[in-house]
């Protein structure tokens, strides 16, 4: 596993979505591109920090004033990757090392391959991001 280093705003973040959900956050990633935070959770925490009809992710991004997407964190790599795709269905992941670097190969139902990369490759960009943060994976590509 590697290491998150946060950004004060990072630290910021955390601290209002810990405090209006009650769910403990492992990490904030700004996507100033696509004017969201990714925040992962504690593994088990998904449910307080999505709140009872969404409550609870609902008063963060009112707060906040961009849009929030969550993540649970998992030990497991192949799990973490799962989490951060989802609702998004996967056949397979596999993580391979090439050339000293670390890539997971993940095999999407191909009615769900646009979903997975999203609109100018968004979702795809985020797990890339999210899994080098957390599980050292250098690059993650749909089959």
């Amino acid at each position: 596993m590697s290491e998150v280093k946060l950004s004060m705003d990072g630290i910021r973040y955390i601290a209002l979505f810990e405090k209006i959900t009650g769910a403990q956050a492992r990490d904030c990633y700004e996507d100033t591109e696509n004017n969201r935070l990714l925040f992962v959770v504690r593994s088990g925490d998904m449910g307080l920090a999505i709140g009872k009809g969404g409550e609870h992710i609902n008063n963060v991004k009112k707060a906040i004033g961009k849009s929030v997407e969550i993540i649970e964190h998992s030990d497991d790599p192949v799990l973490f990757i799962k989490n951060a795709f989802h609702p998004i269905t996967l056949k397979n992941i596999n993580i391979k090392i090439n050339d000293g670097k670390r890539i997971a190969y993940v095999e999407v139902p191909t009615k769900e391959k646009g979903l997975a990369i999203g609109r100018d490759g968004k979702n795809i960009e985020k797990v890339k991001k999210l899994s080098l943060r957390h599980h050292n994976i250098n690059d993650v590509i749909i089959q």
